[in-house]
């Protein structure tokens, strides 16, 4: 099942076309996106039977789709979590996932404008999971039961305000709005052969910068759920970015940042692409 955000109406994507699960579902589930995941596994178990003989599809254009996870409460996020991006950083394998978070305020959906405070923002493509049912202290052998869906996503990162001072800033450097682009959609793990294994990468202004497949994590899907469920639960409809491989701008010699004018294009097979063009901050200072 594919679902997505359209004009703030939650829709399951069905041959070419959108079903308005509201309408369909005669109010058995709202149309906003969030909330179903309070009611996932009723959902699934309705969109099953979906659509039903004569239920209309509505086309639509692609440019109306929104974050198809819009209002998570929680939004956490992996470091360091491909061999190949840890020795670009000349950084050590961690025994076990760094973890941040990324503040809800900075989603934004798969086509929108990206608004670049400064001169120092960077890229990370990454496969995003969100959770479908509450988890707290669950095991890798279980965990694949707690997510709703797999979608794209990009950990932008303003790297001055990263990485400045004794402690690194991570979840404010990389929490501007806009940073946390995610979608077009949110597609069951079902629909995928494989979906430990799924290729994923980006572009800027179509030069390819990142590709990898996911297969390559060192902290698969299943541990980072039960990693950070030890610690706190996870609730329905959160959201875990599940880290980026080699090819960021800061490794690079020289470094090579985002710049206005430029569009930033990032995909995850079987999920679909993100094409976020990005723009010039009004003059202010970044930081105090």
């Amino acid at each position: 099942m594919r679902t997505a955000n359209l004009d703030g109406r939650l829709v399951i994507l069905h041959d070419g076309g959108a079903i308005d699960v509201e309408e369909a579902s005669d109010g058995a589930f709202s149309h906003d996106p969030q909330a179903v995941f309070e009611q996932w596994p009723q959902f699934r178990a309705w969109a099953a039977e979906a659509p039903a003989p004569g239920t209309p599809l509505t086309a639509f254009d692609e440019s109306r789709l929104l974050a198809p996870v819009p209002r998570p409460r929680q939004v956490f996020a992996i470091g360091l979590n491909y061999r190949d991006h840890i020795a670009e950083a000349g950084l050590d394998v961690p025994s076990q996932p760094s973890v941040f978070t990324k503040y809800p305020t900075s989603l934004a959906g798969p086509l929108d404008e990206i608004t670049l405070p400064s001169a120092y923002v960077d890229w990370e493509a990454e496969l995003v999971v969100a959770i479908g049912t509450r988890a707290h202290h669950v095991s890798k052998e279980d965990a694949w039961q707690y997510v709703a869906g797999l979608t794209a996503g990009q950990d932008l990162s303003e790297r001055r305000i990263q990485l400045q001072g004794p402690a690194p800033q991570f979840s404010l450097g990389k929490s501007f709005p806009g940073f946390s682009p995610i979608g077009p959609a949110l597609v069951t793990p079902d629909e995928f052969a494989d979906p430990d294994d799924l290729e994923l990468g980006c572009s800027i202004d179509g030069e390819a910068v990142q590709r990898s497949r996911t297969s390559h994590m060192v902290f698969p899907i299943a541990e980072q759920i039960a990693w950070i469920s030890s610690v706190c639960p996870l609730l329905p409809g959160d959201l875990i970015f599940t880290g980026t491989p080699a090819g960021i701008g800061g490794a690079r010699n020289p470094r090579r940042f985002l710049s206005p004018g430029e569009e930033l294009r990032s995909w995850v097979e079987g999920v679909g692409v993100l094409r976020n063009p990005l723009v010039a901050a009004p003059t202010h200072p970044v930081g105090p």
